[in-house]
């Protein structure tokens, strides 16, 4: 894709990577990604960001359209990560900078990722500002949102929040803004983004949510570095929207995930989940043999019920179970209440394991269910009841929020 101008002087300079599918075990939909960069022109040329080292010649090629690369007096790295920094090396001895601004964290890591030697490494602190000619550029720093490094710039001339990848998706395309696209498939894609890669930060996207509230800034536009660029009336939407994301407040939904050997906890599944329709909370029952943990994640993001279900194997946990329980662990979902169900042949061990686990997440967790080898007809009334139990707890616990 060529360079767009975003802001009269100010243009998009990414790469659209139409084929990625996986970020470190988060599987992208059909969509892809973008890997956002931007030039603005003024006294001081300045890029803002790169992106991965395979699509470097795209991003220089966009930087050329607009000036020649030997008029880049500085970069501002706003996060290390190598998508967003894979092409700084080339793009570094290409233009030959006079400063590369990053986080006091930033530098340290771009001196562990690179070979930086001879480069005009300039650190800054939130409150931070450089003139560029005609415009300043503020920093602020968002430590663990979602790297110690990162850092988002603000330009107050233009109105416009460079976020780095707060408020992004995974969403490939011709297109550059958010309106320009449908709005069901947009939101839906920066739900699962926040879910499968921010969550865990929700504490300090508060933070910085109330630190942008309080600095009073004038933002019409925010360019984070995947996906589309919000501006006019979906900016407010946006950071609404993280806000309620970051909140976590629980939803009347559930999803009931799970894997079985001989489909005993199958059958198991799709009673607990019959009694939490009866309960009035709608329901989702997802087999780990048929959905991506980042699926099953977006579900449990949106739910404030997690059933997890699992036949014992090896004295343990089905291996898909154990893994969808450790990338929900580390992604730190708040306020749900959860059980765990399952069958067994002749030890039983995985009800406990899974318990126990859901436990650890600070869930409010329901005594389970569990089974001999073939539920009854008795055990799968018991599954019903579980599932009821979990919707009247839920339904508490949403009261006690109003």
């Amino acid at each position: 894709m060529n360079a767009v101008e975003i802001k009269k002087d100010i243009h998009w300079i990414g790469a659209v990577d139409w084929d990625r599918r996986n970020f470190h075990g988060y599987s992208l939909s059909p969509k892809g990604t973008t890997y956002n960069a931007f030039l603005i022109k003024d006294q001081k040329n300045t890029i803002v960001d790169t992106v991965a080292a395979e699509c470097a010649g795209q991003f220089l090629c966009n930087a050329s359209q607009v000036t020649d690369l030997s008029n880049i007096a500085y970069i501002v790295v706003n996060h290390v990560e190598p998508d967003h920094s894979g092409a700084l090396p080339r793009l570094v001895a290409a233009c030959k900078p006079e400063k590369i601004i990053c986080s006091v964290m930033g530098e340290k890591a771009l001196k562990e990722y690179y070979d930086t030697e001879g480069w005009p490494l300039h650190a800054v602190k939130s409150g931070d500002s450089i003139s560029i000619g005609s415009r300043t550029l503020h920093f602020l720093e968002t430590r663990m949102l979602h790297w110690p490094d990162s850092m988002m710039t603000y330009v107050a001339e233009d109105k416009l929040l460079i976020s780095s990848d707060a408020f992004g998706q995974n969403y490939a395309t011709a297109e550059r803004f958010a309106d320009q696209v449908d709005q069901a498939e947009l939101f839906k894609e920066a739900a699962r983004y926040y879910a499968n890669i921010v969550l865990p930060f929700s504490s300090v996207t508060l933070k910085i949510l109330d630190a942008v509230k309080s600095m009073k800034l004038d933002i019409d536009m925010i360019a984070p570095d995947h996906g589309l660029i919000w501006r006019g009336g979906l900016v407010s939407r946006i950071l609404s929207d993280y806000r309620q994301y970051a909140i976590q407040k629980p939803a009347n939904k559930a999803v009931v995930f799970f894997d079985t050997m001989w489909r005993s906890t199958e059958q198991m599944a799709h009673a607990v989940a019959e009694g939490l329709f009866q309960a009035g909370t709608p329901v989702a029952v997802m087999s780990l043999k048929s959905n991506h943990h980042s699926d099953v994640m977006e579900e449990v993001f949106h739910s404030g019920a997690v059933l997890a279900g699992s036949a014992t194997h090896n004295n343990g946990v089905l291996p898909s179970v154990a893994a969808m329980i450790a990338y929900m662990k580390g992604l730190k979902p708040q306020n749900k209440v959860a059980a765990a169900f399952g069958s067994y042949g002749w030890s039983g061990e995985a009800l406990k394991d899974v318990s126990d686990a859901l436990a650890a997440m600070h869930c409010q967790v329901i005594e389970g269910v569990r089974a001999r080898n073939k539920p009854t007809h008795d055990q799968l009334k018991a599954c019903v009841e579980l599932g009821r139990t979990v919707s009247l707890a839920l339904q508490d616990k949403i009261a006690a929020w109003s």
